[in-house]
């Protein structure tokens, strides 16, 4: 990749674009869902979907809260490591369900869900269902216009976008 290809920020729509969508992050980040499970989610789909611009900006605004190196490290190997809470499990699986949607044709499954609602109010699953649909959606949005990770600092794009 030559870097990117086209940037929303600099076009009229599409900055329009991104101010919306942002702001639909921002409600997210309003809810009563923890700030580190957000984080740890859009950290997952991130991986999942191969996306470097959205693992940088994630991982660092994660550690800018005070998140962990080792618990950013085990993302990837959740499943096999001990150092988050059930609550942030059922996130976790929700997240990789909700965002392989190609490879199970359920989505989420009804033991994920099951999980979600033991740990989580209704608003907070709202915000759950939320942040899936966003961050997937950022992931693409990153991927398409070839954004490169590497470069983001933390705080960046909230500053781009306000």
């Amino acid at each position: 990749m030559n870097g990117t290809r086209f940037n929303l920020f600099e076009n009229e729509f599409g900055a329009k674009f991104a101010k919306r969508f942002a702001n639909a992050g921002l409600l997210v980040q309003q809810s009563s869902l923890p700030k580190a499970t957000q984080e740890l989610m859009a950290l997952r789909a991130s991986q999942i979907n191969g996306c470097g611009w959205c693992i940088d900006m994630h991982t660092k605004d994660a550690a800018a809260s005070g998140e962990t190196a080792i618990r950013l490290n085990l993302v990837v190997a959740w499943r096999e490591s001990t150092v988050f809470t059930e609550a942030e499990r059922a996130a976790l699986a929700f997240t990789e369900e909700g965002t392989r949607l190609a490879d199970a044709y359920q989505g989420v499954s009804d033991e994920t869900w099951a999980e979600v609602r033991k740990h989580y109010d209704d608003d907070q699953i709202a915000a759950l269902i939320a942040e899936v649909a966003l961050i997937n959606a950022a992931n693409r949005l990153a991927i398409i216009t070839h954004q490169q990770g590497g470069t983001y600092e933390p705080g960046m794009f909230a500053a781009a976008v306000s």
